[in-house]
């Protein structure tokens, strides 16, 4: 049960303090040069973390591992980055702007899912879609 549970608390922890380090991002700076240095913090981390979680040290032969997802991947979080940084700054609230990105990614992850990973499509998975719609719908709304 802990090896299934411990990655998503990593992931929503994670998260929660994503989102604050986003929103904390003095509005003067240029988010680029933010991220410079979160992704040289990133890259240290990681290297110091590939040598202490025990990997064999030959870290140049990992990387002929490698396929095209990690070069993507870094072009993809760039845009994450800076998307949040400029929601922040455009005034969204942290409640509100990562319920309306969690919900549209959810609804889009379940068809990219079905489509690129052939997972199964269900009748309340599509209902769980319209709930979030409607729940876009009535946090948007003021009483």
């Amino acid at each position: 049960m802990f090896n299934y549970a411990w990655p998503m608390m990593l992931v929503i922890l994670s998260n929660i303090l994503y989102q604050i380090c986003a929103k904390s991002v003095p509005e003067k700076v240029n988010p680029f040069a933010t991220l410079t240095v979160t992704y040289l913090v990133a890259a240290a981390a990681s290297l110091v973390l590939y040598y202490v979680l025990g990997a064999d040290g030959h870290l140049l032969r990992e990387y002929e591992k490698l396929n095209w997802a990690p070069f993507v991947l870094g072009i993809v979080i760039v845009g994450l980055e800076t998307g949040w940084i400029y929601a922040y700054k455009a005034g969204w609230q942290v409640s509100t702007g990562f319920i309306v990105q969690s919900a549209f990614l959810a609804s889009a992850l379940l068809f990219v899912g079905f489509f690129l990973y052939h997972e199964t499509l269900t009748w309340n998975k599509l209902a769980g879609v319209a709930i979030c719609m409607v729940g876009l719908v009535l946090i948007n709304l003021d009483f």
